[in-house]
C-alpha cells in the first residue's frame, strides 16, 4: 500500500495545478468573448500599471504639485500656492561658483560634492572597468573565478556594502588595527574631509564596477577575432591593436557605460549615506541626500523645497538619460552600417 499513495502524492500537485487552471478557465473565456482578443492582454498588464501609477507616476505628480507650494504641512490641500518661489530660492546666489554667496549654500555645496564626485567617480570608473575587463578577456588562469569575484559586490545591496566598509574605516576599524599591527598610527579615515570624500569614490567603485566591467566584456567578446590575426600578421604592436581595433569597436559599449556611470553618480545615495552620513560637515553631502534631509530629517520640514531640487535633479537625469539614448541609437546604426558593408 505505500507504493500507490507515494504516487498519489507525487501527481498531488499536478492535479492541484489543473484544478486551478480549469476554475479560471471559464471566466477567462467569458471575459475575451467580452472585449476581444486585442483587449485581453490590458487584463494581464492592468495589476502592474496599478503599481506603476501608485508608486512611480502619483508620486512625480506629487512631487510636481509641491515645487510649486509653500508652507509646511503635508497635505497638498493646506499648502498655499507660491509659484516659482522654491526654485528661485534654490538658484538664488551671488556668485554660482561660491556656494557662500548662494542663499540655500548647503544644496550648493551638494551640487558642487556631487559634480566633484561623479567626475571622479566615473572617470575612475570606466578607467578601471576597462583595464579589468581587457585582463579578464586573456586566456589567464582561474578567469571564471576572477569574473565572479569582480561581479560579486554588484550582488550585495549598498547598505550592506556601507556597513562592511564602515566597519573596515571607523577609528577602531580593521584598516587602523592592521596598520597599529605594522607601527603606524592611522588617522581617523571618516572624520576628515579629505579622507571621507576619497573613501566614498572608492566604496562606490568598489560596488559597481563589476557590472560596467561585464558590460565591457561583452563587447571585447563581441570584437571579431580575425581582425587581431590579420593585425599580428601586419606585425602590429599590441598597443597598436588596442588604438586601431579594440578601442573603435568597443566605443559604444564605453559610452554606454559612461552614461550610465553618470546617472548612477548623480544619484548616490544609500551607501554614501551609511557610511559618512554626508559628512563630516557637508563633505560627503550629495543633491539626493539634501533632498531627503530639507524633506525628512529637518526639524522644520520644507517639502516644497526639497520637490524643487528634486526637479531640477529630475532634469538633469532626463538630459542623461536622452543621451544614453541618443548614443545607443548611434551605436545601434553604426553595427547595422557594418554588417551591411
Amino acid at each position: 500500500m505505500a507504493e500507490p499513495s507515494r504516487y498519489a502524492l507525487r501527481a498531488l500537485p499536478g492535479a492541484l495545478l489543473g484544478f486551478v487552471l480549469n476554475a479560471v478557465e471559464a471566466p477567462m473565456r467569458g471575459l475575451q468573448r467580452l472585449l476581444g482578443v486585442p483587449r485581453i492582454a490590458w487584463v494581464f498588464v492592468a495589476p502592474n500599471l496599478v503599481v506603476l501609477a501608485l508608486f512611480t507616476f502619483l508620486p512625480i505628480v506629487i512631487d510636481f504639485l509641491y515645487t510649486f507650494t509653500g508652507g509646511v504641512q503635508l497635505y497638498p490641500s493646506e499648502r498655499p500656492f507660491t509659484g516659482l518661489d522654491n526654485l528661485a530660492t534654490l538658484f538664488e546666489c551671488g556668485n554660482y561658483l561660491d556656494p557662500s554667496t548662494c542663499r540655500k549654500d548647503l544644496f550648493w555645496r551638494a551640487v558642487y560634492n556631487t559634480g566633484l564626485f561623479a567626475l571622479i567617480q566615473v572617470g575612475l570608473m570606466v578607467a578601471l572597468s576597462l583595464v579589468t575587463a581587457l585582463v579578464l578577456n586573456r586566456k589567464i588562469l582561474g578567469r571564471g573565478f576572477f569574473r565572479g569575484v569582480f561581479f560579486y559586490p554588484v550582488l550585495l545591496s549598498p547598505v550592506v556594502v556601507a556597513l562592511i566598509w564602515k566597519w573596515i574605516l571607523q577609528r577602531e576599524g580593521l584598516l587602523n588595527a592592521m596598520l597599529q599591527g605594522a607601527g603606524v598610527a592611522g588617522p581617523v579615515w571618516l572624520d576628515e574631509a579629505s579622507w571621507a570624500f576619497s573613501w566614498s569614490v572608492f566604496v562606490s567603485i568598489w560596488a559597481h564596477m563589476g557590472f560596467y566591467t561585464l558590460i565591457l566584456l561583452a563587447g571585447l567578446q563581441a570584437i571579431p577575432g580575425d581582425l587581431y590575426e590579420a593585425a599580428e600578421m601586419d606585425s602590429a604592436s599590441p598597443w597598436r591593436r588596442f588604438y586601431r581595433i579594440t578601442l573603435p569597436l568597443l566605443m559604444p559599449n564605453l559610452l554606454v557605460v559612461l552614461v550610465l556611470a553618470l546617472i548612477r553618480a548623480v544619484q548616490v545615495f544609500d551607501e554614501i549615506f551609511v557610511l559618512t552620513g554626508g559628512g563630516p560637515g557637508s563633505a560627503t553631502l550629495f543633491i539626493v541626500q539634501f533632498i531627503y534631509q530639507t524633506a525628512f530629517a529637518e526639524s522644520i520640514r520644507l517639502y516644497g523645497l526639497a520637490a524643487a531640487a528634486s526637479l531640477a535633479l529630475a532634469g538633469t537625469l532626463l538630459v542623461l538619460t536622452l543621451v544614453q539614448l541618443r548614443i545607443s541609437r548611434q551605436g545601434m546604426g553604426g553595427n547595422a552600417r557594418r554588417e551591411d558593408g
